[in-house]
């Protein structure tokens, strides 16, 4: 019987991000996941560590941390920072009130919101007729890159041991049973990502559900720079941190008389750029115990007219399309539970993995 101070299951990047923090702490750690490879939520989304715009609180105060935690683990493994900071462009002059009131805030703190002859200046690309903020706190990766390197990393540097192809069968205390092995630890994280019905399902609320998310990769005909990532007025009435704002009611208003079909769908607009000029871009939501495996063309085009209205672009041919999900349907945007003196279940709720996860799971190995 194979015997670590820490088991973590689960190798999404909720569950690499404890194993990390666990092996800081010089703990001896495994991490046993159920595919051969990472294939999940954790690479099917923007690799963008978010900031600005997550809920207030909790939420803000552990994308703030993670980014930082982000850019030590990507030196430190060698993974490529390709982007850094955040444009939000202003279509309506409601969304300029949003961000206005937003920069305000503590969240607003070192972002600048500039008028758009500013940022036609700084950023041609955007179109920003009601203006932008800028951030400077969020930064970039291929999650599709990052994810196995940050496992290389883990393996080769800090001797986290790796279990792979290997569904956990049960978990009893200090103790992680597979059809191959019981794995025995003083602590034990168990991460389900996006396995609402696993081992840690008798742990996990029933409001729980998925979220599927529709996402496109696309290659411009003519080369160009998007300096940062860019979101757009529909992620002002989707993100908390601007949505919770008064100011954001009336942007609401008017987003459902002219876009009512781009809401109905989830949608808002992120766009980042790849090392390689390629554009990706999404995204979508739609809600069910199940989703459906199948993306939609029609919300395809409404993703690709947000892309076109914030962004002056050349034609695009798309070259990938894909669908990511992550659960959503808790109270708060993350679940911490602790059945057991030695056990832990933790969950992100909101699609803010990528963003929070580092924080998180920081916060979950110190207070053990």
């Amino acid at each position: 019987m194979d015997r670590f101070d820490l088991v973590v299951v689960g190798a999404g990047i909720v569950g690499l991000a404890h194993a990390w923090m666990g092996a800081r702490r010089g703990w001896r750690v495994a991490v046993v996941e159920r595919d051969h490879r990472c294939i999940g939520a954790s690479i099917r989304n923007f690799g963008f560590v978010t900031v600005t715009g997550q809920r207030q609180g909790d939420t803000w105060r552990r994308a703030r941390r993670s980014a930082g935690l982000w850019s030590e683990a990507a030196e430190a493994a060698r993974i490529p920072v390709l982007q850094r900071g955040l444009w939000v462009a202003a279509q309506r002059p409601a969304a300029a009130e949003v961000l206005r009131a937003f920069q305000s805030t503590e969240m607003g703190q070192a972002c600048e919101l500039l008028g758009p002859a500013e940022v036609a200046a700084r950023a041609p690309l955007l179109r920003a007729p009601a203006g932008a903020l800028y951030s400077p706190h969020e930064l970039r990766v291929e999650s599709r890159d990052a994810l196995p390197r940050l496992v290389s990393w883990l393996s080769e540097v800090h001797g986290v041991r790796f279990f792979n192809g290997e569904a956990v069968l049960g978990v009893e205390p200090g103790r992680v049973h597979t059809a191959r092995r019981s794995v025995q630890a003083e602590r034990i994280a168990l991460c389900p990502g996006t396995d609402l019905t696993g081992p840690a399902s008798a742990w996990l609320p029933p409001t729980l559900r998925l979220s599927r998310l529709q996402m496109m990769r696309l290659r411009p005909t003519a080369a160009v720079r998007l300096p940062t990532p860019v979101m757009g007025d529909l992620s002002l009435v989707r993100y908390a941190g601007y949505a919770e704002l008064p100011e954001s009611q009336a942007l609401h208003q008017q987003l459902l008389r002219e876009c009512p079909d781009s809401l109905a769908h989830g949608i808002h607009l992120i766009a980042v750029q790849s090392a390689d000029g390629s554009l990706v871009v999404g995204d979508s939501h739609h809600e069910h115990l199940s989703p459906e495996p199948f993306g939609s063309e029609a919300v395809d085009q409404l993703i690709l007219e947000h892309l076109h209205e914030s962004i002056h672009l050349p034609r695009c041919e798309v070259v990938e399309r894909w669908t990511g999900v992550y659960p959503t349907g808790h109270t708060h945007d993350a679940l911490v539970e602790a059945p057991d003196p030695g056990l832990r279940v933790v969950l992100v709720t909101s699609g803010t993995g990528a963003s929070t996860a580092f924080g998180l799971a920081e916060e979950v190995i110190q207070g053990w």
